[in-house]
């Protein structure tokens, strides 16, 4: 059944349009601070379409997700009690534990790891705003953690350029299928084993 193939087309003629690196950077900022999808779903697809235009596209989801990882910090500095209420109740409560736990264990890298990682990195910047770290570190480990990150994703999708799209494009609905069963089987292991 051929469900993921019309998506990804979707995915590349939106990552082609004209708006594409504006909706990029509003993703950027708003997942550093609020918004639950990571900008590489946008960054890959845009920076297979326009691989000459990959190391562009890195620079600006570094910097949009920077100042949306200073507006997070501004959130936990000055309007954490008004959030706090629904962040207990949400499933970014244990994140944010944790991310008060690594601040207390690592400091600054925590910042780094979570720029670089797939860890929610808005709990981390809000965090971040709560315990009062200094500015100037967060926002240097964030450039660095992010940029890696982003760098990282838009240099593999311009290496790979049109052979890469071309695979992808021919196998998408496989990958999708096999990531539907590595979810279903990681749910099922996760429920066995609590």
């Amino acid at each position: 059944m051929k469900l993921f193939a019309p998506l990804y087309e979707r995915a590349m003629q939106w990552a082609r349009h004209r708006h594409a690196p504006w909706y990029l950077g509003g993703i950027s900022f708003a997942e550093s601070s609020f918004f639950p999808i990571p900008p590489d779903v946008m960054l890959i697809p845009m920076s297979l379409a326009h691989p000459d235009k990959a190391w562009r596209l890195a620079w600006i989801t570094t910097v949009c997700s920077l100042v949306g990882g200073l507006f997070g910090y501004a959130i936990g500095a000055w309007a954490f009690s008004s959030i706090e209420p629904w962040l207990q109740n949400s499933h970014y409560w244990g994140a944010y534990s944790q991310a008060l736990a690594w601040f207390q264990e690592w400091g600054v890298v925590a910042v780094l790891i979570a720029g670089f990682s797939p860890i929610p990195y808005k709990v981390f910047t809000i965090a971040a705003g709560v315990l009062s770290m200094a500015l100037l570190p967060f926002a240097v480990a964030s450039f660095v953690g992010r940029g890696a990150r982003f760098f990282l994703v838009a240099g593999l999708m311009r290496w790979g350029g049109a052979r890469m799209e071309a695979q992808l494009r021919r196998h998408i609905d496989m990958i999708g299928w096999a990531s539907v069963a590595l979810v279903v089987v990681g749910v099922a292991l996760y429920y066995a084993l609590r």
